[in-house]
């Protein structure tokens, strides 16, 4: 199956997902395609409720709340005080605690790499989402640069429909984003002119203007920039 038609299927199946185990199903089948060790979707929602998706063993998780080891761990720390994707290994793991907490979990089966997403929310909401794989540093690079915005378009979808099942269903009602036009908004945000952006969805330019204006009159927004910020502040973006 070819990147987009995969991505294509993978928005469809998010948005006709009605349980925390359809998002737990999605998971695996994103493990399986990427060809990595793991997938994990970590939410922490406006009341301090927590769950997650993902592929990390059960034991894994239960030891990790047994421990404490969300007070201490470099990757819950630094995704908090920033707004782009994180590399694991350019986080600090200095101390014993943080050395000891990466020795353990790679004893249950997670890898040496990590690629984590933050994702931010109205009223405090704070979710992860994580790639992760044994692999050498130039190895894992190599993944990330081919399929990082890929990962980030994904992200964005587990935290809309977590959003949703915060909210009853309710929760983006009037403001949701179809795929294509949250994929266009994505493009702009990161940077990439209007040319660059149609010829990475495979796309004419009068095709996003479309998406782009469906986009902006979904959100209320003035113009693209205003759009742009509509979409990032309300967690229906991601970059």
């Amino acid at each position: 199956m070819s990147r987009r038609a995969m991505l294509d299927t993978f928005f469809e199946r998010m948005e006709a997902a009605t349980t925390r185990d359809d998002l737990q199903a999605l998971t695996f089948d994103l493990r399986d395609h990427y060809g990595i060790a793991h997938v994990v979707y970590h939410w922490v929602n406006s009341d301090g409720e927590q769950y997650g998706a993902g592929t990390y063993p059960v034991e894994w998780a239960e030891h990790y709340v047994r421990q404490g080891y969300l007070r201490i761990d470099p990757v819950i720390q630094g995704c908090f005080q920033r707004f782009h994707p994180v590399e694991w290994k350019r986080l600090d793991w200095s101390s014993k605690a943080a050395r000891h907490l990466m020795t353990e979990a790679m004893s249950f089966g997670l890898g040496n790499q990590g690629y984590s997403i933050p994702l931010r929310g109205p009223a405090g909401q704070f979710a992860l989402f994580t790639a992760n794989d044994s692999c050498t540093d130039d190895a894992w690079e190599a993944f990330t640069q081919t399929n990082m915005r890929d990962l980030m378009l994904v992200a964005h979808y587990f935290n809309q429909k977590a959003l949703d099942f915060e909210q009853g269903g309710q929760g983006t009602a009037g403001r949701a984003l179809s795929p294509r036009e949250a994929e266009a908004l994505t493009f702009l945000a990161l940077g990439y002119s209007r040319a660059q952006a149609a010829d990475t969805l495979s796309i004419s330019e009068h095709t996003l203007r479309v998406y782009v204006e469906s986009a902006r009159f979904k959100l209320g927004a003035m113009n693209t920039t205003h759009a742009v910020a509509r979409a990032l502040s309300l967690g229906l973006i991601v970059v």
